[in-house]
């Protein structure tokens, strides 16, 4: 018996949702390497040590990016579960299954979404505070 027109056509959707999952993965990958710049940085010594409550900041900081850690593992549990869950889209006979993974998929793509943006918003804070406060080199 051959394959069916629908078949291929169930297949493209699926490799794409996909693709698009692995890109969120990807994304997330990066902000670990970006956390982990951020976490030696406010751990270093490297800022001007009579700056006005430098040490209430730092920490204020470093709980934040600890509190962004937990939540990227939780962004990454629900895209995991998602791509596991697309094979049973290849099972859809019509649109109407379909839509409920193009649902799912958007919701977890707007909560991947407002999480990047969350922790954009938290980096550039982070970059624009020890900028001024980095110590000056002696010439």
């Amino acid at each position: 018996m051959g394959k069916s027109k629908i078949k291929p056509e169930q297949e493209k959707k699926v490799d794409l949702l996909h693709t698009e999952s692995r890109n969120w993965k990807s994304s997330l990958h990066l902000v670990n390497d970006e956390v982990i710049f951020i976490d030696n940085l406010l751990s270093s010594y490297v800022f001007e040590p009579n700056t006005p409550n430098l040490f209430e900041r730092l920490q204020t900081y470093q709980a934040q990016i600890k509190k962004n850690k937990e939540h990227k593992t939780l962004v990454m549990h629900a895209i995991q579960k998602h791509e596991k869950g697309l094979a049973g889209m290849l099972e859809c006979a019509d649109y109407s299954c379909d839509l409920g993974y193009y649902q799912k998929h958007e919701a977890i793509k707007a909560y991947v979404v407002a999480f990047l943006e969350n922790f954009q918003g938290l980096k550039s804070e982070i970059f624009n505070y020890a900028g001024g406060i980095l110590k000056k080199k002696k010439p």
